[in-house]
């Protein structure tokens, strides 16, 4: 699909009568990230890039109704059939056993969940994922935006990803998103004990006949279920979490906790600590300490 997005823009490239240089020009990049696109080399289109470059050699959305089948080359085989189905899906309904769901992952934080997977290949191929997790959440922003319920492990947000910012960045993100229209976020707590999904993330998809597929997923694997009577006992199964989970507001409760608990402490400098230390040794009755140990009352300035 890359290749055939990059003989499409190479098509309309040449039809305009620009040069890759020139082409590049508009869409504000340098002309070797047009070669890269049209050689289906180097990172593939972000869909920014793939607007540009529809505007800018007048395809009428032809780039852009293309660049989803694109970025989903950047993910296993076994998971696109579950994100072409995410993107019909009038309500979409996970338990997130282990990190925040990718829908409401920040850029830092999906950099440095997505930079531990052992199966990533090159930098590019990062850069590639991180860009087609935040594409995907472009739809939580669109007219036909669907419903979002999440129910998140505590384990979520107690388990430090990236540094103390990233992680402040990620609880803060999903404070905003629980106040946004149809999302809903609730807390699965450590107390709840073991729970029949214990093993992975769960989701459950409503699409818009009515149906529901699931989906089972786990470090390196995911299943699609789509049997109806395996789609309900899942469905249920997701149910029973939601009902044991704390209730949104608890939840949110909970979450500012965990914000609280990744702020850095206030460490003095050096500057400060020394003006400290000599405002302690200037009180009444101060000591000071003298190369032997031994301590002596403080001496007054001669006259």
């Amino acid at each position: 699909m890359a290749a055939l997005f990059g003989s499409r823009v190479r098509r309309l490239r040449v039809a305009a009568g620009l040069t890759q240089a020139e082409l590049g020009e508009k869409a504000h990049v340098v002309a070797s990230r047009i070669t890269q696109v049209e050689r289906a080399s180097g990172a593939r289109p972000t869909l920014e890039l793939a607007r540009t470059l529809d505007d800018a050699l007048g395809a009428d959305n032809l780039l852009v109704d293309l660049w989803p089948y694109v970025y989903r080359e950047t993910f296993p085989d076994w998971s696109r059939r579950f994100i072409h189905l995410s993107e019909r899906a009038v309500f979409i309904k996970q338990y997130a056993a282990h990190v925040v769901p990718g829908l409401l992952q920040t850029e830092d934080y999906a950099r440095a969940v997505l930079s531990l997977d052992v199966l990533l290949k090159s930098r590019e191929q990062l850069e590639e994922r991180i860009a087609a997790r935040l594409a995907r959440q472009e739809r939580l922003r669109s007219s036909d935006r669907p419903g979002l319920w999440i129910v998140l492990d505590e384990a979520v947000l107690r388990r430090p990803i990236g540094d103390r910012s990233i992680m402040r960045g990620q609880l803060t993100r999903l404070l905003e998103a629980a106040q946004e229209f149809r999302i809903t976020v609730q807390v699965l707590p450590f107390g709840q004990g073991g729970h029949e999904a214990l093993g992975g993330s769960l989701t459950v998809l409503e699409l818009p006949d009515g149906s529901e597929v699931a989906y089972k997923e786990g470090a390196d694997f995911g299943q699609l279920i789509e049997e109806p009577s395996e789609v309900k006992r899942y469905s249920e199964i997701y149910d029973r979490l939601r009902a044991a989970a704390l209730p949104p507001l608890m939840s949110l409760d909970m979450i500012r906790s965990a914000l609280e608990d990744n702020r850095e402490a206030s460490v003095p400098s050096r500057s400060q600590r020394r003006r400290l230390a000599q405002e302690q040794l200037q009180q009444p009755g101060g000591w000071r300490l003298r190369r032997g140990g031994r301590r002596l009352p403080r001496q007054r300035p001669r006259p």
